[in-house]
């Protein structure tokens, strides 16, 4: 059995608030990763299938490995979340329970070897599907100060990213960028010396910004929202997991929509959509980890949980 790096979070919470209301539910797993909530899913609920999606197909296989034991129940697609829903055949069951949990993987960080992370020396790659996009080295050695640094604070809100832009692009001059450690130490050169010792090393949120910048996060997660809400069966519960402000408030604001009475929105004077919510919310604020995980689990001090059920 492959090696299990990543954690999953609010794990239990997840199967309170999604657990299958009628017997042969489907759930997508639309952020697959190596199986974690897939495998405590189709554990504690006997006849529940899924369908399992990841764009990694390395990580995929890992999943492929940890869920062999359930056969037929679980199923996989290789590739994003966005094109599955937007290629949903009309005549299949629609999914009674989506789950959505943006976070990157452990086994990105650590075994990917895609330059995720500035404390292993990796090639600056950061692509979750490492065939197709543009990598982090290619933005950080051609993109000019002005767009590199609207980027870096658009994507993390580093409050250092003009001058952090403006040091890798006098760097690149002697020699382009190809390491993470190479642009981790420009960084911390880049920023005051109070900021460099501060609670997050100061690399952290660009890296956070290029690894953003690389998949589209940003861009792809309001429409990947609206297809999975779309092809969400009645009755049938939404999930989604975040990690960081920027994330949250994109799902938050959306959730919020679609529950009150009219979703039109201010740019349509007459209200078209009947004036009844279309979805209502299970969680009425986001749900954090409790105390025990954040100890046991560091990383998922972050997360939070979103549910809504769609109306009939």
């Amino acid at each position: 059995m492959t090696e299990i790096v990543h954690t999953s979070v609010l794990l239990q919470e997840c199967l309170n608030f999604l657990a299958p209301e009628t017997s042969g539910a489907l759930m997508v797993d639309g952020t697959l990763g190596e199986g974690g909530h897939s495998e405590a899913f189709l554990s504690a609920f006997p006849d529940l299938v899924i369908i399992g999606i990841d764009a990694d197909s390395k990580i995929q296989e890992r999943a492929r490995e940890r869920l062999d034991r359930f056969g037929s129940r679980m199923r996989f697609y290789n590739g994003w979340s966005d094109d599955f829903f937007s290629g949903y055949p009309a005549g299949e069951k629609k999914p009674d329970i989506i789950l959505l949990d943006l976070g990157i993987s452990l086994f990105h960080y650590e075994k990917s070897g895609r330059g995720f992370s500035f404390r292993i020396n990796d090639p600056l790659d950061m692509r979750l599907n490492s065939s197709s996009g543009k990598s982090a080295a290619d933005i950080v050695n051609t993109y000019n100060e002005t767009d590199l640094a609207n980027l870096i604070y658009i994507n993390s809100e580093e409050r250092y990213s003009r001058v952090i832009a403006k040091k890798i692009c006098e760097s690149r001059k002697n020699r382009p960028f190809a390491t993470t450690q190479e642009l981790a130490e420009v960084i911390y050169d880049a920023v005051p010396s109070a900021y460099r010792h501060g609670r997050i090393h100061p690399a952290t949120k660009t890296f956070q910004a290029l690894r953003i910048a690389v998949n589209s996060e940003l861009e792809r997660l309001p429409g990947l929202l609206e297809l999975a809400f779309g092809v969400l069966a009645p009755a049938g519960r939404l999930g989604v997991i975040t990690f960081h402000s920027l994330e949250d408030r994109i799902v938050k604001n959306y959730f919020r929509l679609l529950s009150k009475a009219c979703t039109c929105g201010p740019e349509v004077p007459i209200c078209k959509c009947g004036g009844k919510p279309k979805a209502e919310l299970i969680t009425k604020k986001s749900v954090s980890p409790s105390a025990d995980e954040i100890l046991n689990n560091p990383p998922s001090r972050s997360a939070r949980l979103r549910v809504l059920r769609k109306k009939r």
